[in-house]
C-alpha cells in the first residue's frame, strides 16, 4: 500500500551496545540535531570544572553570544542528573556573566516527577530538557531528539491578578536592578524631551516617547541584563564594534536585540560607550559631548 504509515517502537539506547559517550558524539558532530535554535558549533566535550566533574558538551550559538551547557543521561533522568546539570550551567554562567547561558538537560525519558520538578526550576532557571529518541522498525534504527521543557515564558495575567508594580515594589525585590535602570536613565535623560522609567512584573524600562527604549531584566545580584533592540543593519554593526573596541561582551540575537549584563559600576565606567551607542540610535550628539 503506497504512502503507509510504519510503526516504530521505541527502544534504550544501551541495550544497543552503545553508551553516553556514543550520544555525545553524535551531538558534538552534528549540534543541530538537537532542537535549540541557531546555528550551534561544538566548543568542548568533556570539559573539566574548576570544581570537579566535567560538563559533557558546551555548545554556542554561532552568531550570537549564547551558550548551552548540556548534560547527557541514557535511560531515565534523576535527582543527580538534575543537580550536576544546574551546577556545571552555574559555574560557566560565572566564569562568563556577560554571555546568555542555557541549562540543557538531555535524557531518554523524563519521569512525570522529575518532569514536574525540572517545570518549578525552570521559573528562576533557564532550562531546557529534551528527550533522545531512538526507534527501531523492521531493523531500522533512527534516532531523534524532541524539546519536551523549554525555558519558562510569564504567563499573561488578567486585570484581577495584576499586582500594581513600581519603584518601591522593583527596590523590595531586586533594587539592584531598579538601581541599574536609573543610573542609566541619569546618562540619557538629558537628550530627550519625553523621557521617563517605567516599571512591570518582569522588567524595568526606560522609554522614550512612549517607547521602551532599553529594559533591565533580573539577574543574580549584583547583574542585570540590559537589552536593547537595533534593526537596522548596518546600525547594529557599528555598535558591535563600539563593543567590541570596549572590550564589553554582549550578545545580538535573532530577535534583533542586543544583550548586555550591565551592574551600576559598569553603567559608570562605561557611560562614554553608552551614550555614544545611544547618540548613533536616536541620532542625539550635542547633548552627549564630553
Amino acid at each position: 500500500m503506497e504512502n503507509e504509515i510504519k510503526i516504530g517502537k521505541k527502544i534504550f539506547i544501551r541495550s544497543t551496545g552503545k553508551d553516553e559517550y556514543w550520544l555525545q558524539d553524535i551531538i558534538c558532530d552534528n549540534p543541530n540535531v538537537l532542537p535549540l535554535p541557531g546555528n550551534l558549533v561544538c566548543v568542548y566535550k568533556e570539559k573539566r570544572q574548576s570544581k570537579g566533574g566535567r560538563l559533557d558538551i558546551l555548545l554556542k550559538e554561532r552568531d550570537d553570544n549564547i551558550m548551552y551547557e548540556v548534560e547527557v543521561m541514557l535511560g531515565e533522568t534523576d535527582p543527580s542528573h538534575i543537580i550536576r546539570a544546574i551546577e556545571y550551567w552555574d559555574n560557566e554562567k560565572r566564569k562568563y556573566p556577560q554571555r546568555q547561558h542555557f541549562c540543557v538537560l538531555i535524557a531518554e525519558s523524563f519521569e512525570r516527577r522529575y518532569f514536574n520538578v525540572i517545570q518549578l526550576m525552570s521559573l528562576s532557571i533557564p532550562m531546557i530538557a529534551i528527550q533522545a529518541n531512538l526507534i527501531e522498525e523492521n531493523g531500522d534504527r533512527t534516532l531523534y531528539f524532541n524539546k519536551i521543557i523549554d525555558i519558562y515564558v510569564e504567563p499573561e495575567e488578567t486585570e484581577e491578578e495584576a499586582k500594581p508594580v513600581n519603584a518601591a515594589t522593583w527596590n523590595q525585590d531586586a533594587q539592584w536592578v531598579n538601581d541599574a535602570a536609573t543610573e542609566m536613565f541619569s546618562l540619557l535623560k538629558d537628550g530627550h524631551k519625553k523621557v521617563e522609567l517605567k516599571h512591570t512584573q518582569s522588567y524595568v524600562s526606560i522609554a522614550i516617547d512612549g517607547k521602551n527604549a532599553y529594559w533591565f531584566c533580573k539577574r543574580v545580584k549584583p547583574n542585570a541584563a540590559m537589552f536593547f533592540v537595533v534593526k537596522d543593519a548596518e546600525k547594529a554593526e557599528v555598535i558591535k564594534e563600539i563593543l567590541g573596541k570596549a572590550e564589553v561582551q554582549f550578545s545580538y540575537n535573532i530577535n534583533k536585540e542586543f544583550m548586555i549584563i550591565v551592574d551600576c559600576e559598569f553603567l559608570k565606567n562605561n557611560a562614554k560607550v553608552l551614550r555614544e551607542i545611544h547618540s548613533l540610535r536616536y541620532k542625539v550628539v550635542t547633548e552627549y559631548e564630553e
